[in-house]
């Protein structure tokens, strides 16, 4: 029996010609902010999501998902299911799963998410219950990710991957998921929508940024009127893969997770307790 050429390669040329000799290249993703490019492949009756590097960002970053799937492994997450090389370059097969990213963060920004056609717009529509039902998902994930002492960073809904059809929610891009604590030494990567203020301002990641960044999916995703950040100002959307600045501090935002003011109750986003109860944070 010949060797799959996706799941037993293990260095290969220029990818892209590599794919179009073994397959079809049905999708191409090569807008990406992160650095990175894509492809969806099929193989005789299979699909496959192929993912390089062209940065050293980018390189790096694809490491640590592979650090990461060796040691998470949940049903909702779409797991790593083989690596090769392509003219020194990382390469990582996923099973392609079917469904529409809440987001899709472009060099070119892609669809704004307040447009009535954007996923993100559409999943805010869905019934509560729905809703309700992704988080849990996402919830039940993450408590995987806390298990296996990972830590969540540039989660976002780029990450979140919906099927409106069999209303399934699943999960990709964990490679900026890093065992913790740690302290980020690269400018930060994500949606500041999501970002714990240690993301924004600088600081220990821990569990409790996983659970911060939860709460703020929550709020985000189950309040249909979450389209601007209390105090009137608009929700900030800056993004930051490459080494451009990230983002700055958004006016009127806490320096703390749990407080906005001196000797104030701690401040609870929806979703955050039943995250930080389930996690033990």
């Amino acid at each position: 029996m010949s060797a799959h050429p996706l799941l037993e390669s293990t260095s290969v040329g220029d990818l892209r010609r590599y794919l179009d000799t073994v397959g079809t290249v049905f999708r191409v993703f090569d807008r990406q902010d992160s650095g990175c490019v894509s492809y969806g492949v099929a193989v005789d009756a299979e699909r496959w999501f192929v993912k390089t590097s062209t940065t050293p960002p980018a390189r790096r970053a694809l490491g640590r998902a592979v650090t990461f799937h060796a040691a998470v492994r949940h049903p909702v997450i779409i797991g790593l299911r083989a690596r090769f090389v392509a003219r020194a370059e990382p390469v990582l097969v996923y099973p392609w799963v079917d469904g529409v990213l809440l987001h899709h963060a472009t060099v070119d920004r892609g669809l704004p998410r307040r447009d009535p056609a954007s996923a993100w717009s559409r999943f805010r529509r869905l019934p509560v219950t729905q809703v309700e039902a992704a988080m849990d998902a996402i919830f039940d994930a993450h408590l995987a990710v806390d298990r296996a002492g990972f830590v969540a960073s540039d989660l976002y809904d780029g990450c979140f991957l919906y099927d409106f059809k069999r209303r399934l929610m699943r999960l990709l891009d964990f490679d900026e998921f890093r065992p913790g604590p740690f302290v980020a030494t690269e400018p930060p990567c994500g949606s500041s929508r999501f970002m714990a203020p240690e993301e924004v301002l600088g600081g220990t990641f821990d569990r409790r940024t996983t659970v911060f960044t939860l709460g703020r999916a929550a709020r985000l995703l189950l309040d249909p009127a979450t389209t601007r950040r209390p105090g009137g100002g608009p929700l900030a959307s800056s993004r930051s893969c490459t080494g451009r600045p990230g983002p700055t501090r958004p006016t009127g935002t806490p320096t703390s997770a749990t407080s906005s003011r001196p000797g104030a109750p701690p401040r609870r986003e929806p979703g955050v307790g039943r995250a930080s109860a389930r996690m033990g944070a």
